[in-house]
């Protein structure tokens, strides 16, 4: 991932410094586990633990020699170790190391966006709370539909980012799973009970059948699940750059002083975020499908995934990490208006309250198909025109007249009929 959207906390975990360290942390756990079962010197594994070291740039400039990655880290390692050295990677493969390597790598990167979640949670949280009465139009097909509140549309967002903190919660045990089992995953030349105590040691649980390789179903749901969780931070940003349009101006992206919209119109205020993330939500959807081509590997494993890891797994946590940083700040700072929102809501004198209309005029005996076709030719008759007023032509309709008082009349265009059944919602999610 380029620079411009690696934050610290998440591209530390995917240097290749990091990536060493982890390798280094499985190679001493199955020395321990090897002295434990008395299958290698106690002694050796003080010693290799005291001096086992690497140098980046060293492991590099052997790989470029011998074209093996693994080689070259070992063979660096025991540049530091010495002769307590030939007990490391005792009757390992390389994947043995990459794939446990890679499972702490991935726990970790998991730590960080469960906690930025946390961070997200809690401000879609308190905006919901601040605006759980704040009145709204809401709208489907993009059309003007009936009522609701700021806050409840808030309270959507915030069900489906609690719902992604328990996809992650579920990631935390399914990928935290390391293998320790040879060649072709049968413990040939590896006592079963070494990966155990090794797994056990790095926090990890054995895989339940390994090949040469831990099953890349593994690795395409983890990027699956960061893909959906990027998909809903899309659909936020949606939102927001939709309300943002000069005609709804609803919400706005909090626009900094000194901060420029566009080299040549100076009055622009553009959701420049909410655009960016949309347009990494594409990148980290796409890794998801490279993911799952990983999974068919031949017969116990090929090297067709490597490459493709290299890149997807670390572009996908840092993405999304960035992502939700963004959406984060966004969100804590997005800017409200109300008063548009009533302006919105009132369009065309309330034409939005078709349906209270036609209900009511139904329970006081009209029959449905008539009161449609009178409260739907009062709707269009106001719809789309500058001084269309829906309220004042029911009020006038004598067919209305016949069953309504003027205030049942007014009593159709009161929103609160609409949201006296959301605290229930709101009380389910905590605000």
């Amino acid at each position: 991932m380029i620079e411009r959207y690696t934050l610290p906390e998440m591209g530390n975990l995917w240097t290749d410094t990091y990536k060493l360290k982890t390798w280094l942390q499985v190679e001493i756990a199955v020395c321990e586990a090897q002295a434990e079962l008395g299958y290698i010197p106690t002694d050796a594994v003080v010693d290799i633990k005291a001096k086992a070291n690497f140098d980046p740039k060293r492991v590099l400039e052997i790989e470029a020699e011998v074209r093996h990655d693994m080689i070259a880290f070992l063979t660096n390692v025991n540049e530091y170790v010495g002769d307590a050295g030939r007990y490391i990677h005792l009757g390992l493969t390389s994947s043995d190391v990459l794939d446990t390597a890679l499972a702490l790598q991935l726990v970790a990167s998991l730590d960080v966006l469960m906690a930025q979640l946390e961070s997200l949670v809690q401000a879609i949280r308190y905006q919901a709370q601040q605006h759980r009465h704040t009145v709204m139009i809401g709208r489907s097909h993009g059309i003007h539909a009936e009522p609701i509140t700021f806050g409840f549309k808030l309270a959507g967002w915030l069900a489906e980012v609690l719902r992604h903190r328990d996809r992650l919660c579920r990631q935390q045990r399914s990928i935290a799973v390391g293998k320790i089992s040879g060649a072709v995953g049968t413990y040939a030349n590896i006592d079963p009970q070494v990966e155990a105590i090794a797994c056990q040691h790095l926090g990890l649980e054995p895989d339940t059948a390994s090949t040469q390789v831990i099953s890349r179903d593994r690795h395409a749901e983890f990027v699956q699940t960061l893909a959906l969780l990027a998909a809903s931070i899309e659909r936020f940003a949606v939102e927001i750059r939709n309300l943002q349009r000069t005609d709804v101006l609803e919400v706005e992206e909090y626009f900094a002083k000194g901060q420029k919209g566009s080299s040549a119109m100076p009055h622009k205020r553009n959701p420049i975020r909410s655009e960016r993330l949309t347009g990494m939500a594409r990148v980290v959807r796409n890794h998801a499908g490279t993911a799952l081509e990983n999974v068919a590997l031949w017969h116990e494993r090929d090297i067709s995934h490597s490459a493709a890891e290299r890149v997807i797994l670390p572009d996908a946590c840092i993405l999304t990490h960035f992502m939700l940083v963004e959406a984060t700040d966004l969100v804590k700072n997005l800017l409200v208006y109300p008063e548009n929102m009533t302006r919105n809501l009132n369009l065309y004198g309330g034409v939005v309250f078709s349906q209270r209309v036609l209900l009511t005029l139904v329970e006081k005996g009209m029959s449905r198909e008539d009161a449609y076709v009178v409260v739907q030719a009062c709707a269009h008759q106001a719809w789309n025109k500058p001084d269309g007023d829906f309220r004042h032509l029911i009020s006038q309709d004598a067919r209305v007249a016949k069953h309504l008082s003027a205030e049942e009349v007014e009593a159709c265009f009161d929103p609160q009929h609409h949201l006296k059944h959301l605290d229930p919602i709101y009380q389910r999610l905590g605000i």
